[in-house]
């Protein structure tokens, strides 16, 4: 099992350390699955950590630290190139879905316009994405 971490996902777990994203995270940090980002997320999440709400909450230094650890333990594949097979009510959130669908991974996100698709695509909050874990676990 591949998923693409929605930025909003890493986020959390960074703000919520005993959360359901992280979690997930500590999940992967495990080697229980193979965690697929791509260069635009990357990006995404380092401009989304140096929003001045957030660099209130989260150390900067902590910050450096999680965007290295993810760059360079994570398959950092290369920014998809076909549109995605199902676009988002927000066309921001259309590479993560084009990203998904080229790697043949699961998306996890906690983004309403996200899950609103999971019936087309398979997409999971992290709670839901921790259950999959559960139940694969189990058998």
């Amino acid at each position: 099992m591949r998923p693409v971490l929605d930025v909003n996902v890493i986020i959390s777990a960074l703000l919520s350390p005993s959360g359901a994203p992280a979690r997930v995270l500590s999940a992967w940090a495990e080697g229980e699955f193979e965690l697929v980002l791509s260069p635009l997320v990357l990006g995404e999440l380092e401009r989304a950590l140096a929003y001045p709400e957030l660099l209130e909450r989260i150390d900067p230094e902590d910050a450096s630290a999680v965007l290295e650890w993810l760059s360079e333990s994570t398959r950092v594949v290369p920014d998809p190139h076909e549109p995605p097979p199902i676009h988002s009510p927000d066309p921001d959130d259309d590479y993560l879905l084009a990203l998904a669908a080229e790697e043949r991974a699961a998306l996890v996100s906690d983004d309403k316009h996200l899950l609103a698709l999971a019936g087309d695509l398979p997409i999971y909050t992290a709670s839901g994405f921790l259950t999959l874990l559960e139940e694969r676990r189990s058998d």
